[in-house]
Formats: C-alpha cells, sequence, structure tokens
C-alpha cells in the first residue's frame, strides 16, 4: 500500500508538472493592468502587458462594440472590470460620467456630473475632452463651468463624494485637461488667459494640497507627468510659453525653460536620461530636455519632426511621434537625429500607445496603423474601422479599447 501511494504521488506530481508547463506556453498577458487615467498606468501611453492584438476589422477580434450617448473626445478608462468614461449631452445641456461593464458593455450606470449653458470653445474641441482618472476606489472627473473649472469624485456604484470649482478659468478654445493620479490626490492643470495654476487635492476630501501659480498667464491644453528621474520625482509639463518641472510632493519649481512656443497640448516622454517635448503653436518645435532643465537637442519648425495634439511614446533608445498631419518619425533620444520618417494617415490627433514593441497610432478616420518600435521602419499591420476618432486608444487586460464618435470597441485575440 506504501510503495502505490508513493507511486500515485510521483504520477500526480509529473501531472501537474506537465500542466504547469502547457499553461506557461498559452499566449496569456504577462501582466494584466488597469489603465485608470490619461495615458495609463505611467502616463506616457505604454503598457507591460503581451498576446495583444495587432490586426483586427470590423468583424475580425471584435469582441464588443457599443454605441453611446452623447459626444465626447476624452479617452476611456479602465480599472477592474469596469470602463469608465466621459460624454456631452448637448442638446440638454447636461455633462456625463459613464461607467460600461468590461466583459459585457453594459451600461452599469450614468451619472449626470454639470448641468450648465455649453461653454465657449475651439470648433475642433469637444466639451467632454477630458479622461477620467480612478484609484480604485473613486472615480475623479474635470469638466469646464462657465469661468470655472469642476472637479468631483464619484464611488465606484455612481454616488458623488465631493465636488469643487476652481476659479478663474477662461480659454476660447474650452477645455481639455484630465485629472492625474499621485499619491493619496489628484493633480489638474488650469493653464489659461489669465493667472493660470496647478491644484493637488486630496482623493478622499478635495481638500487642497498645494496650488502653483503659472507664468505667463496663457491657455495651453498639457496633463502633468510624473517620472522618477534618479530617485527623485519630477512633475514636468510644457505649458503658457514655457516647459517645466515640479517636485511633486510640495509644488516647488525645479526648473523653467523658456519658450519655445506659445501653446502646448502634447504630454510629455522620457527615456534614456531624456524628456521630449513636442509642440505647439503657433510654430512647431521638438526638444529633448535633461532632467536638470538643460536643452540637448531642438528641432525648430522642421516639417514633418513636431507636432501639436498628438502625444509621443518612448521606447529604449527612441522617441516615435506622428505629427497632426499623419508623418511618422523616430527620433534618437539622446541626440535627437531623425533615424526615419513615413507617412501614416490623412490627420491625427489620437495620441499613440505603444505595448510589446509595437506603436498603435490610430487616426482620425479611425485607421490604426501598427508599427515596430525600431529604428528602421517595419509596418506591422493597418486595421480600419471606418469610424471618426478624436480620443485616443487604451489597453487593459488584454484588450485594447477605441473610442470613435459612434461607439466603443472592445478589440482582443
Amino acid at each position: 500500500m506504501t510503495s502505490f501511494r508513493r507511486t500515485g504521488t510521483r504520477n500526480l506530481s509529473s501531472i501537474i508538472l506537465c500542466a504547469l508547463c502547457v499553461l506557461a506556453a498559452l499566449p496569456f498577458p504577462t501582466r494584466a493592468e488597469d489603465w485608470p487615467q490619461w495615458r495609463g498606468p505611467r502616463a506616457d501611453g505604454t503598457s507591460t502587458e503581451s498576446a495583444l492584438p495587432t490586426h483586427w476589422s470590423t468583424t475580425d477580434n471584435i469582441k464588443w462594440k457599443v454605441p453611446l450617448p452623447g459626444k465626447g473626445h476624452g479617452s476611456p478608462i479602465v480599472v477592474g472590470d469596469r470602463i469608465f468614461l466621459n460624454t456631452a449631452l448637448e442638446q440638454s445641456n447636461k455633462r456625463v460620467l459613464l461607467c460600461l461593464d468590461r466583459k459585457t458593455s453594459q451600461t452599469l450606470w450614468q451619472a449626470e456630473v454639470l448641468t450648465a449653458p455649453l461653454e465657449q470653445k475651439n470648433k475642433l474641441n469637444n466639451y467632454a475632452s477630458s479622461t477620467p482618472a480612478c484609484d480604485g476606489q473613486r472615480v475623479f472627473v474635470t469638466f469646464q463651468d462657465g469661468k470655472q473649472v469642476l472637479i468631483a469624485a464619484y464611488d465606484l456604484d455612481g454616488k458623488q463624494l465631493w465636488r469643487k470649482t476652481e476659479s478663474p478659468f477662461y480659454s476660447p478654445h474650452g477645455w481639455s485637461c484630465s485629472p492625474m493620479l499621485y499619491g493619496d490626490s489628484i493633480i489638474v492643470n488650469c493653464d489659461h488667459d489669465g493667472p493660470g495654476y496647478i491644484v493637488r487635492l486630496r482623493r478622499d476630501t478635495g481638500q487642497e494640497v498645494w496650488r502653483i501659480e503659472r507664468p505667463n498667464h496663457t491657455r495651453s491644453y498639457c496633463n502633468p507627468t510624473i517620472f522618477d528621474v534618479n530617485g527623485e520625482k519630477q512633475m514636468v509639463l510644457s505649458g503658457t510659453k514655457c516647459t517645466t518641472s515640479y517636485d511633486p510632493d510640495t509644488g516647488k519649481l525645479r526648473w523653467l525653460v523658456d519658450g519655445p512656443t506659445e501653446q502646448y497640448v502634447a504630454s510629455m516622454v522620457y527615456t534614456q536620461g531624456v524628456f521630449c517635448i513636442t509642440a505647439g503653436f503657433p510654430e512647431m518645435h521638438t526638444l529633448g530636455i535633461s532632467p536638470d532643465g538643460k536643452t540637448l537637442w531642438h528641432h525648430a519648425k522642421v516639417q514633418g519632426l513636431a507636432a501639436y495634439v498628438p502625444s509621443p511614446v518612448a521606447y529604449d533608445k527612441w522617441f516615435f511621434l506622428v505629427t497632426d498631419g499623419g508623418n511618422a518619425s523616430c527620433l534618437d533620444a539622446k541626440t535627437g537625429a531623425p533615424q526615419w520618417s513615413q507617412k501614416l494617415g490623412k490627420h491625427h490627433f489620437p495620441s499613440a500607445i505603444l505595448a510589446e514593441q509595437n506603436i498603435y497610432w490610430l487616426s482620425d478616420d479611425g485607421a490604426c496603423y501598427v508599427v515596430k518600435a525600431a529604428d528602421k521602419y517595419q509596418q506591422v499591420a493597418r486595421n480600419d474601422l471606418g469610424e471618426h476618432c478624436n480620443a485616443s486608444p487604451i489597453i487593459s487586460q488584454g484588450n485594447l479599447f477605441i473610442r470613435t464618435d459612434q461607439n466603443v470597441w472592445c478589440i482582443g485575440k
């Protein structure tokens, strides 16, 4: 009997070992991530997931699509099994936070955040251009409310926890900035045509932690991004005629680089000890800046090497960007030297995302170009949904999510 038990144990161990080997060979994502805010878990457009789709059509590799009420240019976010996104019901002057089930696309709830007259805006902007943020317990939203900014927090069931307004705020082009997560707080940039400011608010109460008074009093639309640089946190953003770095814990200015232009939209990225800034209006520039605020290289007014709206991504030794006019390029991060340049779509507002050394560049007409993140151009696929897009795509838990003017699409193998 003892001999039988030992043999059975050995057989069971062999079976378990074989099963583990089979599981290890399956194409599961190495790490399923939430996408909790603008530009994802690291706020730089990158995902650590694998086994993602690179090819799809309106029927192939589509898990679901669902029509949305109203209009919005803000990206969706995903936390656990919930999708959150903003929309504007223009006929009734309502700005709404939606919650969808990630697996089924069912609408779980919608919260009317604001009912107020529609603000002045640029014809290319939208009344729901900001992206929510979620810390796993609360969802945070921002909208423009007349000549002030409304910031509100909701629980995961759609109950409002707190709301407050920040003022003044005036921009003839409207609102777009999103709440960004940091520590126990959210951070919101309120650059505008007046005394601009950045505020840090406690996530549980909305209480102000610090307030940064911004220079130059000029509208811009950039979200602050926080990077760990040599063991030190740097909160960086371009806007209001300069590029700046702050200590996110105190709000204290670390460094400021004047110019090179007036208005900015794209978020910054970082690799190889270099920040990449691309801007803007009225002149187009792309710069590499060191962690101590020195300009390392600068492409000034060079056609095809600077973007206004779409944000870049960084991978290894390179920066990758696409211009508003659809010209994609790869730059050496340390020197700024162009490695390649390639025309993609007719026009690009959505920002790039990157996973598994693949860049996903979504054009306004719904075509997504999947390109290898390398110093030689290699297109993996071109996938067309045939619907107009302004929101940036996102990646979460093995799927891509694309918000078009009509629908949210869930793309997965």
